[in-house]
Protein backbone atom coordinates (compact mmCIF):
# COMPACT_ATOMS: atom_id res chain seq x y z
CA UNK A 1 0.00 0.00 0.00
CA UNK A 2 1.22 3.60 -0.98
CA UNK A 3 2.87 5.35 2.21
CA UNK A 4 1.14 8.50 3.70
CA UNK A 5 2.92 11.61 2.86
CA UNK A 6 3.46 13.96 5.49
CA UNK A 7 4.80 17.29 5.88
CA UNK A 8 6.01 18.61 9.09
CA UNK A 9 5.32 22.55 10.21
CA UNK A 10 8.07 23.22 12.33
CA UNK A 11 10.95 21.86 13.90
CA UNK A 12 9.79 22.01 17.48
CA UNK A 13 12.04 19.93 20.09
CA UNK A 14 9.07 17.03 19.78
CA UNK A 15 9.62 16.59 16.46
CA UNK A 16 13.38 16.63 16.58
CA UNK A 17 13.28 14.03 19.39
CA UNK A 18 10.56 11.56 18.84
CA UNK A 19 8.22 12.06 15.89
CA UNK A 20 10.47 13.41 12.92
CA UNK A 21 12.71 10.02 13.84
CA UNK A 22 9.37 7.82 13.60
CA UNK A 23 8.13 8.91 10.69
CA UNK A 24 11.23 8.55 9.04
CA UNK A 25 11.80 4.97 10.33
CA UNK A 26 7.86 3.81 9.87
CA UNK A 27 7.02 1.58 6.39
CA UNK A 28 3.71 3.23 5.79
CA UNK A 29 4.83 6.67 6.34
CA UNK A 30 6.64 8.69 3.49
CA UNK A 31 8.89 11.79 5.24
CA UNK A 32 8.33 14.40 2.34
CA UNK A 33 9.21 17.74 3.23
CA UNK A 34 9.84 19.56 6.94
CA UNK A 35 9.39 23.57 7.26
CA UNK A 36 10.38 26.33 9.03
CA UNK A 37 10.86 30.08 9.66
CA UNK A 38 14.69 29.57 9.50
CA UNK A 39 15.67 28.16 6.31
CA UNK A 40 19.15 27.35 7.83
CA UNK A 41 17.46 25.78 10.40
CA UNK A 42 14.48 23.78 8.01
CA UNK A 43 17.79 23.07 6.25
CA UNK A 44 19.51 21.21 8.92
CA UNK A 45 16.83 19.24 9.88
CA UNK A 46 16.16 18.05 6.59
CA UNK A 47 19.14 16.48 6.29
CA UNK A 48 20.04 14.77 9.28
CA UNK A 49 15.93 12.89 8.25
CA UNK A 50 16.67 13.09 4.31
CA UNK A 51 13.77 14.95 3.35
CA UNK A 52 13.13 18.68 1.61
CA UNK A 53 13.77 21.70 3.74
CA UNK A 54 10.89 24.37 3.43
CA UNK A 55 11.07 27.77 4.51
CA UNK A 56 7.86 28.95 5.96
CA UNK A 57 4.90 27.08 6.99
CA UNK A 58 2.63 28.41 4.10
CA UNK A 59 4.95 27.19 0.96
CA UNK A 60 4.93 23.81 2.79
CA UNK A 61 0.66 23.71 2.62
CA UNK A 62 1.45 24.73 -0.94
CA UNK A 63 3.79 21.80 -1.75
CA UNK A 64 0.97 19.07 -4.37
CA UNK A 65 3.24 15.93 -3.11
CA UNK A 66 1.69 15.92 0.60
CA UNK A 67 -1.08 13.47 1.84
CA UNK A 68 -1.25 14.72 5.68
CA UNK A 69 0.62 17.46 7.67
CA UNK A 70 1.61 17.14 11.76
CA UNK A 71 1.99 20.25 13.55
CA UNK A 72 3.78 20.86 16.61
CA UNK A 73 4.04 24.50 16.80
CA UNK A 74 3.56 26.59 20.01
CA UNK A 75 0.09 25.68 21.74
CA UNK A 76 -0.98 29.04 20.92
CA UNK A 77 -0.54 28.44 17.09
CA UNK A 78 -2.38 24.91 16.67
CA UNK A 79 -5.42 25.90 15.46
CA UNK A 80 -4.74 28.28 13.37
CA UNK A 81 -2.24 25.93 11.19
CA UNK A 82 -4.66 22.86 11.76
CA UNK A 83 -6.97 24.82 10.55
CA UNK A 84 -4.55 25.95 7.66
CA UNK A 85 -3.52 22.31 6.82
CA UNK A 86 -7.49 21.43 6.98
CA UNK A 87 -8.53 23.46 3.86
CA UNK A 88 -5.23 22.70 2.23
CA UNK A 89 -6.90 19.41 1.66
CA UNK A 90 -4.38 17.40 4.20
CA UNK A 91 -5.23 15.19 7.03
CA UNK A 92 -4.04 16.55 10.00
CA UNK A 93 -2.01 15.23 13.38
CA UNK A 94 -1.72 18.02 15.55
CA UNK A 95 0.10 18.16 19.23
CA UNK A 96 -1.75 18.18 22.44
CA UNK A 97 -4.18 20.29 23.19
CA UNK A 98 -5.61 21.06 19.33
CA UNK A 99 -7.32 24.06 20.55
CA UNK A 100 -7.23 26.42 24.16
CA UNK A 101 -11.44 26.53 23.93
CA UNK A 102 -13.44 23.70 23.08
CA UNK A 103 -15.46 25.78 20.85
CA UNK A 104 -12.55 26.37 18.75
CA UNK A 105 -11.88 22.49 18.63
CA UNK A 106 -15.44 21.43 17.62
CA UNK A 107 -15.04 24.17 14.66
CA UNK A 108 -11.78 22.27 13.55
CA UNK A 109 -13.41 18.73 14.00
CA UNK A 110 -16.73 20.18 12.32
CA UNK A 111 -13.81 21.48 9.38
CA UNK A 112 -12.37 18.39 9.19
CA UNK A 113 -15.66 16.22 8.94
CA UNK A 114 -17.07 18.30 6.27
CA UNK A 115 -14.04 17.97 4.30
CA UNK A 116 -13.56 14.55 4.57
CA UNK A 117 -10.11 14.55 6.20
CA UNK A 118 -8.67 13.08 9.52
CA UNK A 119 -8.08 15.26 12.20
CA UNK A 120 -6.14 13.77 15.02
CA UNK A 121 -4.90 14.98 18.65
CA UNK A 122 -1.27 13.72 19.38
CA UNK A 123 -2.07 11.90 22.75
CA UNK A 124 0.56 9.10 22.43
CA UNK A 125 0.52 7.83 26.38
CA UNK A 126 -3.13 6.36 25.22
CA UNK A 127 -1.56 4.14 22.44
CA UNK A 128 1.24 2.13 24.83
CA UNK A 129 -0.01 -1.44 25.60
CA UNK A 130 0.08 -1.07 29.53
CA UNK A 131 -2.59 1.30 29.37
CA UNK A 132 -4.73 -1.96 27.39
CA UNK A 133 -3.00 -4.56 29.72
CA UNK A 134 -4.48 -2.40 32.85
CA UNK A 135 -7.90 -1.89 31.45
CA UNK A 136 -8.09 -6.02 30.79
CA UNK A 137 -7.20 -6.20 34.52
CA UNK A 138 -9.85 -3.88 35.86
CA UNK A 139 -12.18 -5.97 33.59
CA UNK A 140 -11.38 -8.88 34.96
CA UNK A 141 -11.67 -7.87 38.90
CA UNK A 142 -8.43 -8.27 39.46
CA UNK A 143 -9.04 -5.33 42.38
CA UNK A 144 -12.65 -6.00 42.90
CA UNK A 145 -14.92 -3.05 41.63
CA UNK A 146 -13.05 0.52 40.90
CA UNK A 147 -13.51 3.06 43.44
CA UNK A 148 -10.91 5.72 42.44
CA UNK A 149 -8.40 6.78 40.11
CA UNK A 150 -5.34 9.06 41.19
CA UNK A 151 -2.94 10.64 38.79
CA UNK A 152 -0.05 12.74 38.50
CA UNK A 153 2.39 13.88 36.13
CA UNK A 154 5.01 16.93 36.85
CA UNK A 155 8.19 18.04 35.32
CA UNK A 156 11.16 19.67 36.22
CA UNK A 157 12.18 23.54 36.16
CA UNK A 158 12.48 24.64 32.15
CA UNK A 159 15.14 26.90 31.29
CA UNK A 160 14.27 30.64 31.60
CA UNK A 161 12.49 31.82 27.95
CA UNK A 162 10.86 28.56 27.45
CA UNK A 163 7.95 28.83 25.56
CA UNK A 164 6.03 27.11 28.53
CA UNK A 165 6.39 29.93 30.37
CA UNK A 166 5.13 32.39 27.94
CA UNK A 167 1.16 33.54 27.95
CA UNK A 168 1.43 34.43 24.65
CA UNK A 169 2.27 31.17 23.00
CA UNK A 170 0.09 29.39 24.96
CA UNK A 171 2.33 28.70 27.46
CA UNK A 172 1.18 27.24 31.31
CA UNK A 173 1.19 23.69 32.86
CA UNK A 174 -2.55 22.83 32.45
CA UNK A 175 -2.53 22.74 28.38
CA UNK A 176 1.17 21.08 28.67
CA UNK A 177 1.15 18.80 31.65
CA UNK A 178 -2.65 18.58 33.42
CA UNK A 179 -3.79 17.29 29.98
CA UNK A 180 -2.48 14.02 30.86
CA UNK A 181 -4.44 13.60 33.95
CA UNK A 182 -7.35 14.36 32.05
CA UNK A 183 -7.02 12.10 29.20
CA UNK A 184 -6.24 9.40 32.09
CA UNK A 185 -9.28 10.19 33.38
CA UNK A 186 -11.20 9.80 30.37
CA UNK A 187 -9.25 6.99 29.20
CA UNK A 188 -10.38 5.11 32.62
CA UNK A 189 -13.95 6.16 33.08
CA UNK A 190 -15.57 7.22 30.03
CA UNK A 191 -16.76 10.64 28.93
CA UNK A 192 -18.92 10.80 31.70
CA UNK A 193 -17.22 12.85 33.47
CA UNK A 194 -17.82 16.13 35.27
CA UNK A 195 -15.53 18.78 37.15
CA UNK A 196 -16.12 19.38 41.15
CA UNK A 197 -12.90 21.45 41.38
CA UNK A 198 -9.94 22.88 40.36
CA UNK A 199 -7.07 24.79 41.69
CA UNK A 200 -3.92 26.64 39.07
CA UNK A 201 -1.14 28.48 40.71
CA UNK A 202 1.95 30.09 39.53
CA UNK A 203 5.55 30.62 40.52
CA UNK A 204 6.90 34.01 41.46
CA UNK A 205 8.17 36.16 38.39
CA UNK A 206 5.60 33.36 36.30
CA UNK A 207 2.74 34.56 34.23
CA UNK A 208 1.34 31.65 33.29
CA UNK A 209 0.25 28.70 35.75
CA UNK A 210 2.60 26.41 36.80
CA UNK A 211 1.18 23.60 38.88
CA UNK A 212 -2.44 22.70 39.05
CA UNK A 213 -4.75 19.99 40.80
CA UNK A 214 -8.61 19.09 39.75
CA UNK A 215 -11.23 16.39 41.32
CA UNK A 216 -13.30 14.91 38.51
CA UNK A 217 -16.42 12.64 39.12
CA UNK A 218 -17.75 9.65 37.02
CA UNK A 219 -21.61 10.60 37.19
CA UNK A 220 -23.11 7.69 36.86
CA UNK A 221 -21.03 5.56 39.65
CA UNK A 222 -19.68 8.74 41.96
CA UNK A 223 -16.22 7.25 41.43
CA UNK A 224 -13.67 10.31 42.02
CA UNK A 225 -10.34 11.13 39.55
CA UNK A 226 -8.19 12.82 42.06
CA UNK A 227 -5.19 14.73 39.40
CA UNK A 228 -2.38 17.23 39.75
CA UNK A 229 0.48 17.99 37.42
CA UNK A 230 3.30 20.83 37.49
CA UNK A 231 5.99 22.27 35.29
CA UNK A 232 8.70 23.03 38.36
CA UNK A 233 8.77 19.70 40.22
CA UNK A 234 10.64 16.92 40.94
CA UNK A 235 9.41 14.30 37.68
CA UNK A 236 6.35 12.15 38.21
CA UNK A 237 4.77 10.41 35.84
CA UNK A 238 1.92 7.65 37.18
CA UNK A 239 -1.48 6.66 37.86
CA UNK A 240 -2.86 4.49 40.75
CA UNK A 241 -6.31 2.49 40.52
CA UNK A 242 -8.08 1.65 43.50
CA UNK A 243 -10.49 -0.96 43.89
CA UNK A 244 -12.70 -2.62 46.37
CA UNK A 245 -10.15 -5.10 47.25
CA UNK A 246 -6.97 -3.51 45.91
CA UNK A 247 -4.98 -1.01 43.66
CA UNK A 248 -3.00 -1.20 40.78
CA UNK A 249 0.08 1.41 40.45
CA UNK A 250 1.68 2.01 37.32
CA UNK A 251 4.84 4.37 37.14
CA UNK A 252 6.31 6.24 34.20
CA UNK A 253 2.98 6.08 32.56
CA UNK A 254 2.85 9.06 30.32
CA UNK A 255 6.61 8.97 28.48
CA UNK A 256 7.83 6.16 28.68
CA UNK A 257 10.92 5.51 26.35
CA UNK A 258 10.24 2.65 23.63
CA UNK A 259 12.97 0.25 25.30
CA UNK A 260 11.37 0.60 28.70
CA UNK A 261 10.03 -2.31 30.46
CA UNK A 262 6.40 -1.33 32.31
CA UNK A 263 6.57 -2.27 35.92
CA UNK A 264 2.53 -2.82 37.46
CA UNK A 265 2.41 -3.04 40.86
CA UNK A 266 -0.86 -5.07 42.20
CA UNK A 267 -1.46 -4.80 45.67
CA UNK A 268 -4.37 -7.09 47.27
CA UNK A 269 -4.48 -8.43 50.65
CA UNK A 270 -1.36 -6.71 51.77
CA UNK A 271 0.73 -8.12 49.33
CA UNK A 272 2.41 -7.09 46.15
CA UNK A 273 2.96 -8.19 43.23
CA UNK A 274 4.98 -6.82 40.43
CA UNK A 275 4.36 -8.08 36.83
CA UNK A 276 6.70 -6.87 34.25
CA UNK A 277 5.68 -6.39 30.65
CA UNK A 278 7.58 -5.83 27.40
CA UNK A 279 8.57 -2.75 25.85
CA UNK A 280 6.31 -0.55 23.47
CA UNK A 281 7.11 2.05 21.26
CA UNK A 282 3.79 4.26 21.68
CA UNK A 283 5.38 7.48 19.47
CA UNK A 284 5.19 4.68 16.30
CA UNK A 285 1.88 2.91 17.75
CA UNK A 286 0.32 6.84 17.30
CA UNK A 287 1.61 7.35 14.06
CA UNK A 288 0.22 3.70 12.51
CA UNK A 289 -3.31 4.84 14.09
CA UNK A 290 -3.47 7.91 12.39
CA UNK A 291 -2.35 6.22 9.04
CA UNK A 292 -5.24 3.34 9.62
CA UNK A 293 -7.35 7.00 10.18
CA UNK A 294 -6.54 8.34 6.83
CA UNK A 295 -6.75 4.95 5.18
CA UNK A 296 -9.93 4.64 6.76
CA UNK A 297 -9.45 1.32 8.59
CA UNK A 298 -10.30 3.14 11.67
CA UNK A 299 -11.57 5.97 13.50
CA UNK A 300 -10.48 8.95 15.35
CA UNK A 301 -11.56 10.00 19.09
CA UNK A 302 -13.41 13.20 18.11
CA UNK A 303 -15.80 12.54 21.54
CA UNK A 304 -12.79 11.92 23.27
CA UNK A 305 -10.90 14.91 22.18
CA UNK A 306 -14.46 17.40 22.53
CA UNK A 307 -14.80 15.95 26.35
CA UNK A 308 -11.40 16.30 26.84
CA UNK A 309 -11.06 20.34 26.09
CA UNK A 310 -14.54 20.98 27.57
CA UNK A 311 -12.86 19.33 31.13
CA UNK A 312 -9.76 21.29 30.24
CA UNK A 313 -12.16 24.49 29.93
CA UNK A 314 -13.70 23.75 32.82
CA UNK A 315 -10.94 23.26 34.89
CA UNK A 316 -9.53 26.64 34.40
CA UNK A 317 -12.91 28.18 35.19
CA UNK A 318 -13.50 26.06 38.35
CA UNK A 319 -9.43 27.24 39.40
CA UNK A 320 -10.73 31.48 38.35
CA UNK A 321 -13.73 31.58 40.47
Amino acid sequence: MTPVRMGVLSCADIARRRLLPAMAAHRDIELVAVASRNGDRAAKVARAFGCHAVRGYDALLRRDDLDAVYVPLPVALHSEWASAALCSGRHVLVEKPLAVTADRAAELLELARQRGLVLAENVMFVHHHQHRVVKGMLERGEIGELRGVRAAFSIPTLPEGNIRYRPELGGGALWDVGLYPVRLALHMLGLELDVVGAALTSSPGQEVDTSGAALLVQTSTGIFAQLDWGLQHAYRSAYELVGSTGRIVVDRAFTPPADYEPLLQVERDGAVEERRLEPDDQVANALTAFVAAVRGVSSTTDAVLQRQIQLLDGIRSAALT
